[in-house]
């Protein structure tokens, strides 16, 4: 079976090379044949592994049509969505795949909708979507439901991922050790962030990245803060594992064009 992986790249915030890096990070943790889709509003140098679409525009005033809820057109029927069909595997950009994903497309096959459970309101019942497998055209109301009756859906939820956790027919979560927080799982808690690098969890398998700091600042040890006295608690010393990864999947996938 060929496993199916989904990631959208829009605007500016991440380039071409966070596309190439998530797929070297995806072909090493996915055994067999993958097909690794990216819908996009600029190709330019995403490698030619990766299957490339144009980025699906969302009916909504500035700037929510270009914020989290442009997702909201995954959920759309095959007709509306380049052809593509069965249960994929979404991933943010600024994810860091740290582990196998196989365990992703064999979680409850029955679902159409499983998602990480949302760290920063933990017991809630709402996912972050980050990390989440949908099946395409099974949830095209959320996408419809958005688009009628958009203002009262804004007055109402501050974010995509609220809405659609409490919206969909059925919230299902991957299990909870597999997908972490970087702020929440891995760096150390305060004052000891000062000393102590940040740290994977052995049973991560996705990390996620929400807001600050992105990967590329992790790395470095760089936690970007617009108020000064944000630095007195926001701080990290660089995060060298997610290099390590990078670099290891990069290797790895060059190895397999060889």
């Amino acid at each position: 079976m060929t496993k199916q992986v989904i990631c959208m790249k829009w605007g500016t915030l991440y380039g071409a090379d966070y596309v190439n890096r998530l797929y070297a990070m995806v072909r090493q943790q996915v055994s067999g044949p993958l097909r690794f889709v990216c819908l996009t509003d600029n190709r330019t140098g995403i490698r030619q592994e990766v299957e490339c679409h144009d980025c699906p525009t969302i009916d909504l005033p500035e700037p929510k049509c270009r914020l989290g809820w442009r997702k909201l057109t995954l959920y759309r029927r095959s007709e509306h969505l380049f052809g593509l069909e069965g249960d994929w595997l979404y991933l943010d950009l600024d994810v860091v795949v740290s582990a196998s994903l196989d365990p992703f497309f064999e979680f409850e096959p029955d679902k159409t909708f499983v998602v990480m459970q949302n760290w920063t309101q933990p017991g809630k019942g709402i996912g972050n979507t980050s990390a989440y497998r949908f099946r395409v055209g099974a949830d095209e109301y959320l996408f419809d439901n958005l688009i009628a009756n958009q203002s009262s859906i804004f007055e109402q939820f501050r974010n995509s991922q609220t809405y659609i956790s409490r919206n969909v027919k059925e919230l299902t979560f991957w299990p909870d050790e597999w997908c972490v927080l970087f702020k929440t799982h891995c760096v150390p808690s305060w004052p000891a962030r000062f000393w102590q690098e940040p740290v994977l969890p052995p049973t991560a398998r996705v990390v996620a990245f929400p807001g600050d700091p992105n990967p590329h600042d992790a790395v470095q040890g760089n936690w970007p803060v617009k108020k000064a006295y944000k630095k007195l608690y926001k701080h990290i010393r660089p995060a060298r594992w997610i290099q390590r990864i990078w670099d290891d999947a990069e290797a790895q996938a060059k190895g397999v064009e060889g």
